[in-house]
């Protein structure tokens, strides 16, 4: 492992490359990442590193939303495989059909979401700024595809709008359930709940922090409370002790492990690297359409 952490380090060099890596993949590619982030912090780095090449261990939309915001750098995934279901669960005639329905309708896009969906969307969210830019939306009506469970989380904080609903999930975070959270509570009656918002509504009423990826880091590390219960991927473990090694956590869910995340590696960033194979690339039709939803919610999230 440590002569292929070096060879790394030396290609990274030669290519004047760098390696983003989403907070769910292994550990040991977050190790030797240089930048580690949820979605939307991956995404604002990506336009401001000064690289010519990005490695970005992750899911395929991630990799195309760099280079949809940096088409003069090279995009390389380690596993081009790796993707993401619920960035395909909404469709394109069902957005049309919400236009022809609702008169000022605006389509909100989380980032988790294909490149062809985004360019249909009027603005892109993340988990962590999805509540601050809908508010901001001059619309009354919001269809806000792909994810119900962020949607409904959006609209509880947002009733001042009329929220549409789309029928796609994260099949990690539907995986934690009131049982499994109230079973690990019972355990460690002590433990703080910390939740994404991707999970469902009736585990985000058990939850006493919800919010992004980032936000559950941020949460557990500034909580002078030492046991969590964490509800989203597991992988975020890496980055919880590594700040906080003396405090302990629990994960709830029967599945919370992101196979399509895990399919990134060491050796598959070197070979990469080495090679030049798994570019990404994007049509520039695509590439306008779809910066646009993204320009735009990088300017409303500042």
């Amino acid at each position: 492992m440590n002569d292929m952490i070096k060879e790394t380090e030396q290609l990274k060099k030669e290519k004047n490359a760098v390696i983003l890596a989403h907070y769910y993949v292994p550990d040991e590619v977050q190790e030797i990442a240089d930048y580690i982030g949820d979605s939307y912090y991956l995404a604002k780095v990506a336009t401001q590193v000064n690289a010519d090449t990005i490695v970005f261990a992750g899911v395929s939309f991630m990799g195309e939303s760099a280079k949809i915001l940096n088409p003069d750098k090279t995009v390389l995934m380690p596993d081009i495989l790796a993707d993401c279901p619920m960035a395909h669960m909404a469709d394109v005639e069902k957005i049309e059909e919400m236009r022809a329905k609702y008169d000022d309708l605006a389509v909100v896009c989380y980032i988790n979401s294909t490149a062809e969906l985004k360019c249909h969307s009027d603005v892109c969210v993340t988990s962590s700024n999805a509540v601050k830019i809908v508010k901001a939306l001059p619309n009354k009506n919001i269809f806000f595809i792909p994810d119900e469970n962020l949607a409904r989380h959006v609209a509880e904080k947002v009733p001042e709008k009329n929220f549409i609903f789309n029928k796609g999930f994260c099949h990690v975070h539907v995986s934690v359930t009131p049982e499994n959270v109230r079973a690990i509570k019972e355990k460690y009656p002590n433990a703080l709940v910390a939740a994404h918002p991707e999970c469902k509504e009736e585990v985000l009423k058990l939850a006493d922090y919800i919010g992004s990826t980032s936000g559950i880091i941020d949460y557990a590390t500034k909580t002078d409370n030492e046991e969590f219960i964490i509800c989203t991927e597991s992988g975020v473990g890496y980055e919880l002790r590594t700040k906080n090694p003396d405090k302990k956590f629990y994960f709830a869910g029967t599945k919370f492990f992101c196979p399509n995340m895990k399919r990134n590696s060491v050796e598959k960033i070197l070979h990469v690297l080495k090679t030049g194979e798994n570019e990404v690339h994007v049509s520039d039709e695509v590439r306008e359409k779809a910066l646009k939803p993204l320009n735009r919610m990088l300017e409303l999230a500042k």
